[in-house]
C-alpha cells in the first residue's frame, strides 16, 4: 500500500488532526443531505476508541480567502453531534492563538472542529507557512478527505511532511476499493463509461483501454461513437467534432486488445421528456428527427453477458438518460444485473461519479456494490491514471 492506517498509528493521548470532508448541502440552517458527515464517522468514533483526540480540518464552500458568515463551519455544529453522539466544541480559526489554546484544552471524548479552512487564501495556495500553523494543532494527522485528495493544498498535502501522518477510514476504504478496480484487480475487468461528452473524458477513456478488457460506453459519449463508425443519430446529443478522436480511441483500444462495446440497438424518442413515445431501432437506424436517450433491450443483453464473464467492474456514468423514465431502463437493469453478481461474490464493482451515484441509487443496486465512490474529481483523477497530491503525500510520510 505505501501509506499508513489508523491502526498503525500510537494515538493514545495524542491530539489528531482529521482532515475531512464535510462540504454538505445546507438550505436556510438546515443539512439536507449528511451523507459525507455519517461516513466519517467511523474514523471518528476510532480516534476516540484509541484514546485520542479527534482535531477536524475542513472546507466549506468557496469563500475564497475571505470570511463569510455563510460558509462558517459552526452552522455544522448541531449536526456533528447528533452524528458524532458526543460534544463537539468549535474554534472560529484553524491557525493562531485561540486554536492552539481549544486544541491543548480537549478532552478526552470530544471533538473539536476548526473554522474553513479556505478563510484563508493561502490554503489552495498550499502555502507551508499555513500548513506549519495547523501542524502545531495536533500530533499526529490523518487524511480522511479522498474527495480532497486531488488538491495540493495546505490541509492536505503540505501538513502531511510535517506530522506523523495516515489515512482515515474513509480514506483507507476508497484507497483499497480502488486498487482492486484498476490496481490489481482480478480479471476480467469491465469499465462501464456513459454521460454526456467524450471531450471531458478523453483522459479517462486513454487510461482505461490499457487496463481493462471490455469498455461499455453509454450516454451521451455513445452516439459520438456511433457517428465515428458512419452511423446517423438523428437530433440526438452527440459531439460530432469529436468523431476522430473516437475514432482514435476506437483504434487504439484494439491494438490494446481492449473490446470497446457500444449499442447495437436503441431507445428513441422524438422528445426529451418523460414517457415520451419512443421505439427500439438498430443502433445504425436512428431517423432524422429521433434523439437517441437509450440502450436497448438487445444492448442489455450483451452487457449482462459480458458482466457475467468478468470478475471486476468499475462504473462512471449512466448508459441512458436515467433521469427520465423510462429511459433510465438500461443503467438500471446493469446496475441490478452488477449488484446480483457482487451479492452473489462473483463480481468486485465499485463506481463514483455524481450522476453514477444518483444513478445506481435510484435504480435499488448501490447497497450491493462493493464500494460507491462520493468523491467526484478525485475518483475521476485516479481512474484517469493520475497522481493525487493528497494520496502521494501520505505514501512519502508512511
Amino acid at each position: 500500500m505505501g501509506w499508513k492506517t489508523l491502526d498503525d498509528m500510537d494515538l493514545n493521548g495524542k491530539r489528531v488532526l482529521v482532515r475531512v470532508d464535510i462540504n454538505v448541502p445546507i438550505v436556510e440552517g438546515v443539512v439536507t443531505d449528511s451523507t459525507r458527515i455519517r461516513r466519517l464517522m467511523p474514523t471518528v468514533r476510532d480516534i476516540i476508541a484509541a484514546g485520542g483526540r479527534p482535531i477536524l480540518l475542513a472546507h466549506f464552500g468557496r469563500p475564497g480567502g475571505e470570511r463569510r458568515k455563510n460558509l462558517s463551519l459552526n452552522q455544522l455544529v448541531p449536526t456533528l453531534e447528533r452524528a458524532f453522539g458526543t460534544k463537539v466544541l468549535f474554534v472560529d480559526d484553524c491557525v493562531g492563538p485561540a486554536a492552539e489554546e481549544a486544541a491543548e484544552a480537549l478532552h478526552p471524548g470530544e471533538v473539536l472542529l476548526l473554522e474553513n479552512t479556505r478563510f484563508h487564501a493561502e490554503e489552495t495556495k498550499n502555502d507551508p507557512a499555513l500548513a506549519a500553523g495547523m501542524a502545531r494543532l495536533g500530533e499526529v494527522y490523518c487524511n480522511d478527505a479522498f474527495s480532497a485528495a486531488h488538491r495540493a493544498h495546505s490541509s492536505t498535502e503540505a501538513i502531511a511532511r510535517l506530522l506523523p501522518s495516515c489515512a482515515g477510514r474513509l480514506m483507507q476504504a476508497e484507497l483499497e476499493a480502488l486498487e482492486k478496480a484498476l490496481g490489481k484487480p482480478q480479471r476480467p475487468v469491465t469499465a462501464v463509461v456513459g454521460g454526456a461528452k467524450v471531450s471531458t473524458k478523453l483522459e479517462l477513456l486513454g487510461n482505461l483501454i490499457e487496463k481493462v478488457d471490455y469498455l461499455v460506453i453509454g450516454g451521451g459519449m455513445a452516439n459520438t461513437f456511433l457517428v465515428a463508425k458512419g452511423h446517423s443519430v438523428g437530433k440526438s446529443l452527440a459531439e460530432r467534432i469529436m468523431k476522430d478522436t473516437a475514432a482514435e480511441i476506437m483504434a487504439k483500444a484494439e491494438a490494446a486488445g481492449c473490446t470497446i462495446v457500444l449499442p447495437s440497438d436503441v431507445v428513441v424518442a422524438k422528445k426529451f421528456e418523460s414517457h415520451a413515445p419512443h421505439e427500439v431501432l438498430p443502433a445504425d437506424r436512428c431517423p432524422e428527427d429521433g434523439m437517441i436517450l437509450d440502450a436497448g433491450p438487445e444492448s442489455l443483453t450483451a452487457i449482462k453477458a459480458i458482466f457475467e464473464k468478468s470478475r471486476t467492474v468499475i462504473w462512471n456514468g449512466p448508459l441512458g438518460a436515467f433521469e427520465l423514465e423510462p429511459f433510465d431502463a438500461a443503467t438500471n437493469a446493469a446496475a441490478l444485473k452488477a449488484a446480483a453478481l457482487t451479492r452473489a461474490g462473483k463480481l468486485v464493482s465499485v463506481a463514483g461519479g455524481g450522476d453514477t451515484v444518483a444513478a445506481l441509487n435510484a435504480s435499488g443496486a448501490a447497497g450491493d456494490f462493493t464500494y460507491i465512490s462520493t468523491a467526484g474529481g478525485a475518483f475521476l483523477e485516479w481512474m484517469e491514471g493520475k497522481t493525487l497530491p493528497g494520496v502521494a503525500a501520505l505514501m512519502r510520510n508512511g
